[in-house]
C-alpha cells in the first residue's frame, strides 16, 4: 500500500540568524568579561576613620556581656600563666593585670546577673 506524504513545509529564510553582527557580539562579550572579571566593589564598612574591629550592630547587651565575660576568662589565663612564669617586678605586673582583668569579669558577671534577675521578674 502506497501512502502519500505531504510536501515538507517551507523552510524560512535563516539568513538572519546566520549572519554576525560583531558590534553586538562585542557588547556581549564585555558584558559578560565585566561581570566575572570586574565585579562591583564591595560597599564600604560603616566605621570611623582608623576602627580595625567592630561589633554587630543590633547585638543584645545579654549577648556582648556573655562575650565580654569569655573574653576576660581568656586573658585572665593568659596572663595568670605569663605571670607564674616570670619573677620579680614583671611577675608582679603581670599578676596586677590578671587582678584588673579578674575585676572586669566579675563586674560583667554581675551585669550578666542583673540582667537575668529583670527578665526573672517580667
Amino acid at each position: 500500500m502506497v501512502k502519500i506524504t505531504p510536501n515538507p513545509p517551507r523552510a524560512e529564510n535563516l539568513s538572519a540568524y546566520t549572519t554576525f553582527d560583531t558590534q553586538k557580539l562585542r557588547e556581549a562579550a564585555d558584558r559578560a568579561l565585566n561581570i566575572h572579571l570586574s565585579p562591583p566593589a564591595p560597599p564600604k564598612p560603616d566605621t570611623q576613620d582608623g576602627q580595625v574591629f567592630t561589633v554587630v550592630p543590633g547585638l543584645n547587651t545579654e549577648s556582648v556581656l556573655t562575650t565580654l565575660s569569655e573574653t576576660l576568662a581568656s586573658a585572665d589565663a593568659l596572663v595568670s600563666d605569663l605571670g607564674f612564669e616570670l619573677e620579680g617586678s614583671r611577675r608582679h605586673v603581670a599578676l596586677g593585670i590578671q587582678q584588673l582583668i579578674e575585676l572586669a569579669r566579675l563586674l560583667a558577671n554581675r551585669a550578666l546577673d542583673d540582667l537575668e534577675l529583670a527578665d526573672s521578674t517580667q
